[in-house]
């Protein structure tokens, strides 16, 4: 594998033009993140000219222990060399055991007490709206406006967003859509006593949006009042991405009836999610000795991602590294959140932890106005792509729109950064967001570059 990198170091966008995603590698040359990135350790990756870019996307939430961590590498190649029996099927897993029994601990409550093992966030969500109809003999799911479950054909009816649907119907014909925060608009939604469940994010990913105070206590109480399970999606925010080990900590006090995890549960490096439900949603589902396997995933419990899951544990727990998320995040939140009386452009900063969306609006003076409205008509998302690309270009750091055409940037840092890394992300955000402001200045050549290349795309 050296020999192979090293010969074709420097080939993967022409790779992935040709073999892969051509649309992809348009979109990267043309924002300048086609970077050649040749090594990775914990909140940093390395280009071929050797300079470091601190990354706030972490894999979308998967690397939050920083990329290459020691502990979970030297997992994998201990399991490795065990040359343990893998994948047995008519068997039982140790490690899956170990896993699960290790998970189940820290989840919210106590009334989460079975697990089952997929290869994804969006596998584990498919198969908790597949345990929900078969425990309560209903067909009907209902989702949040802007949710974001995952891209196979079940999780992608339950998506907030048509940008990800279109072109892929008919979906599922029994899916709903309710406004997130309107326990109102969720109460008419299963009063037809007909709802098998609600798949619900305490904060969505699509735009930051965090659950209102009283909102998910009231939708759990609305769901036992109706026969509906609840099932939380804490795919990117479970496992310390808030602060807290699974956000829904936050609300104090609401026990779902499922719960889907994936993404940090193997420090991002071998695919892997978690369905936790309880124990009469599992019985329902595996209720004879002929059932035993009506449900099941061909990987789901391989050694590497079990060995992984147990690694990101201990590390989580031994170098206190959600205490660090909610530290840093914290510091983050509050100088960001300075930038809204500072800067016109900034309308919200928001999130929790080490998830943080920073939502930018139109302005008030006109000069600013113009410009804005010349963005707009576009692209909805030109002006967060005009902030993100000089972030990248002149501070070396990486981040993300947060949803289709959003204009808020999303940072997922790996719960591994520095307090220099922190200072790091305010100045070079200052920077960046100040230049905005003079609409003479480069940002803004840049804008108008941005807005040819959406108006030629069309």
């Amino acid at each position: 594998m050296r020999s192979l990198v090293a010969r074709h170091r420097g080939e993967q966008y022409d790779l992935h033009a040709r073999h892969l995603n051509p649309q992809l590698v348009k979109v990267l040359r043309t924002i300048g993140y086609d970077r050649n990135y040749t090594r990775a350790a914990g909140a940093y990756l390395f280009d071929g000219e050797g300079r470091r870019v601190l990354d706030l996307m972490s894999g979308w939430g998967a690397l939050s222990l920083g990329r290459n961590h020691p502990v979970v590498n030297a997992a994998l190649r201990e399991v490795l060399e065990m040359d343990l029996p893998n994948l047995g099927q008519m068997d039982v897993s140790l490690l899956s055991g170990l896993l699960a029994r290790e998970l189940l601990a820290t989840a919210p409550g106590d009334s989460l007490k079975r697990v089952f093992f997929t290869n994804s966030g969006t596998e584990a969500v498919e198969g908790a709206v597949k345990f929900a109809r078969c425990a309560t003999g209903r067909a009907a799911v209902v989702s949040c406006d802007h949710a974001f479950h995952g891209l196979t054909l079940g999780a992608l009816s339950l998506n907030g967003d048509p940008h990800f649907r279109d072109g892929f119907g008919p979906l599922l014909p029994d899916a709903r859509t309710v406004p997130f925060n309107d326990p109102e608009a969720l109460e008419r939604a299963l009063a037809g006593r007909d709802v098998a469940a609600f798949v619900v994010e305490p904060i969505q990913g699509k735009g930051v949006h965090l659950a209102a105070d009283d909102y998910l206590a009231e939708a759990a109480r609305l769901c036992r009042a109706a026969g509906t399970l609840m099932i939380v999606d804490e795919i990117q925010t479970g496992l310390g991405r808030t602060g807290r080990m699974w956000a829904l900590e936050h609300w104090g006090g609401v026990e779902p009836d499922l719960m889907v995890c994936a993404k940090t549960l193997s420090g991002g490096q071998v695919p892997v999610g978690a369905i936790m439900c309880r124990e009469e949603v599992h019985r329902a589902v595996f209720n004879r000795m002929d059932r035993a396997v009506v449900h099941s995933s061909t990987f789901g419990q391989n050694n590497l991602a079990m060995a992984a899951g147990l690694a990101t544990l201990r590390v989580l727990r031994e170098e206190k590294l959600i205490e660090r998320a909610a530290g840093a995040g914290a510091v983050l939140l509050e100088r960001l959140g300075g930038f809204v009386e500072r800067f016109e452009f900034v309308h919200d900063v928001r999130g929790k932890g080490l998830m943080i969306g920073i939502e930018f609006g139109r302005p008030e003076s006109l000069r600013l106005k113009a410009a804005w409205k010349l963005l707009g008509m576009a692209d909805e998302s030109l002006f967060s792509q005009m902030v993100l690309i000089p972030l990248l270009k002149e501070h070396d750091i990486l981040a993300q729109v947060a949803g289709h055409g959003s204009n808020v940037v999303k940072l997922l840092p790996p719960f591994v950064i520095s307090d220099e890394d922190v200072e790091w992300i305010i100045s070079a955000f200052e920077e960046t967001v100040a230049n905005c402001h003079h609409v003479t200045g480069s940002v803004w050549k840049l804008g108008r570059n941005l807005v040819g290349q959406a108006v030629a795309a069309r």
